[in-house]
């Protein structure tokens, strides 16, 4: 469950207890759910609502009466006037048959009179309640409607809804770019990632798109799973578009527009926010007669694209390596990832260009270059060790990551010495996470003196370090019987209770120090 659906769960648990408290609805009392995990939140707590005390749970309200414990006063709420939809929806997969009739029959009815309002509104709810027992019903009735001709999917409008706190507050999922004017529209543009990737299975399944607009919503779309299905619908119709020839061209003027839209979809793709997209759009060059256009893409972010590229590259007879190790060469055009590609198809004779650039003025290509190292398995711990007190963050993390495999040969002293409050940040966490992979005793002093450490991320990271250690079917690398470590132990009551202090100390050969429960 997300941040966002723990905190709609929260609000619909604080609606229930505000209605159940005999608080009223509107402006200065309880606001109604508005969104999925929050309505059935709601439902829980009131089916869970019991007597405290002398206080009595009150069911004056139909919202409370449609979710109560018992399945007769749940059947006689729907039967009053102007039942809540979202509460219907989730009686609709109620455990009671009877309960379940009635509800279908209202929901049934609600999407008859209005069936893009209800659509629009349900649909994530619906959604969410598929996978129980006797969810299908509702999720089935809601794909057929969707399915259907008309009315669903005729052009229609709503007006803007006023801003909730969830929406006023929220990112925005997604970035179409469209204006909705269909319901499967307002479903695409949906914030809930669930009910996105449902209309845009449906959008598919009666391709509604062509090509360019197919790719375009795959490079705008943030969320994978949705990308991939509009990167899919993309490639799928460029493949039997067959833009390179063939039997299917008839017409001049077509092939043309079939080229140019088959440009056009590769061009989004070469653009697209994730990086499945941009590598798709890669490997389509080569169908399309531009694999000479890999060469621009070998310095992507994403090390996926760059590897596609590569290899459209050299199916092409063009040479990567001469080509990246032009760019890391040349102080006008090298950047971060050009080094990353090179490190990426260079050998062990390229390390010297990669030291050299150890001293660039640029810390993210020092960082880049520590990594190009690490990649052709050069870690000579002379030349990473100063690294470590690097002014870039970038290159110091770089440097830890490239000599944890060493860290027992560094010595603690000199590491003890970089964790020092006066130390910048960035090496204080490096040495530290060196000192946790070194172990031992001073690893365990770092972490135990880091956790009143003035530096939040300090403090949580040195707690996740203790905790990791002393997970039981890990053997422990201290010594058995040493005073110092007792003495680390028993200053953990920050972060451990009193009784597991005390069955570390006996895991490493250590008194207990007191009797208490036991």
């Amino acid at each position: 469950m997300s941040a966002w659906e723990r905190q709609d769960a929260e609000n619909g648990r604080a609606a229930a207890a505000g209605l159940l408290g005999g608080r009223r609805v509107g402006i200065g009392g309880v606001r109604l759910p508005d969104r999925p995990a929050a309505w059935t939140a709601f439902d829980e707590e009131v089916r869970q609502a019991r007597a405290h005390g002398t206080t009595l749970p009150r069911f004056d309200r139909p919202e409370t009466r449609l979710c109560h414990r018992d399945g007769r006063i749940r059947e006689a709420a729907l039967d009053e006037p102007d039942p809540a939809l979202p509460l219907v929806a989730i009686r609709c997969a109620d455990w009671v048959p009877a309960v379940r009739k009635r509800a279908r029959r209202i929901l049934r009815e609600a999407l008859a009179a209005d069936p893009a309002r209800t659509l629009t509104d349900l649909t994530p709810l619906v959604l969410r309640l598929g996978g129980r027992e006797q969810g299908a019903w509702a999720l089935e009735r809601f794909e057929a409607a969707l399915r259907a001709e008309d009315p669903v999917l005729a052009p229609w409008w709503r007006p803007a809804r006023p801003a909730t706190w969830w929406r006023a507050e929220r990112p925005a999922h997604t970035r179409t770019g469209e204006q909705p004017d269909t319901v499967l529209a307002w479903l695409r543009w949906n914030p809930d990632v669930a009910t996105r990737r449902f209309a845009t299975r449906i959008t598919l399944d009666l391709g509604l798109f062509g090509v360019r607009e197919l790719a375009r919503r795959a490079a705008v779309e943030q969320d994978p799973v949705t990308s991939a299905l509009w990167t899919d619908a993309a490639l799928a119709v460029l493949a039997a578009g067959a833009p390179d020839g063939g039997p299917d061209r008839v017409d001049a003027d077509a092939d043309a527009d079939a080229d140019a839209d088959a440009d056009a979809a590769i061009d989004a793709l070469l653009g697209g926010h994730l990086p499945m997209v941009r590598a798709s759009g890669v490997t389509a060059l080569r169908r399309a007669g531009r694999a000479a256009e890999a060469v621009h893409h070998l310095t992507d972010r994403s090390g996926a694209v760059r590897a596609c590229a590569r290899w459209l590259l050299r199916q092409a007879g063009g040479d990567p390596y001469a080509y990246l190790r032009e760019l890391v060469e040349d102080p006008d055009r090298i950047t971060r990832y050009a080094v990353a590609g090179f490190a990426e198809c260079a050998g062990r004779a390229d390390a010297p260009l990669l030291r050299a650039l150890l001293h660039h003025p640029a810390g993210v290509v020092r960082a880049a270059a520590v990594a190009g190292l690490r990649h052709l398995d050069v870690t000579d711990l002379g030349l990473l060790r100063p690294l470590l007190d690097d002014a870039s963050p970038a290159v110091a993390r770089e440097a830890s990551v490239s000599l944890r495999a060493s860290a027992g040969q560094l010595p603690a002293d000199w590491l003890l010495e970089r964790i020092a409050p006066e130390r910048p940040v960035h090496t204080r966490r490096a040495a530290y996470r060196l000192l946790f992979a070194r172990g031992g005793v001073p690893g365990l002093r770092a972490s135990v003196e880091l956790l009143t450490d003035p530096d939040p991320r300090l403090r949580a990271l040195a707690a996740d370090h203790l905790h990791g250690q002393w997970y039981p079917y890990v053997p422990s690398d201290l010594p058995a019987g040493d005073p110092e470590v007792g003495a680390l132990l028993d200053r953990c009551t920050l972060i451990f209770k009193d009784h597991f202090v005390q069955s570390m100390r006996a895991r490493v050969g250590l008194p207990r120090t007191t009797t208490d429960g036991y």
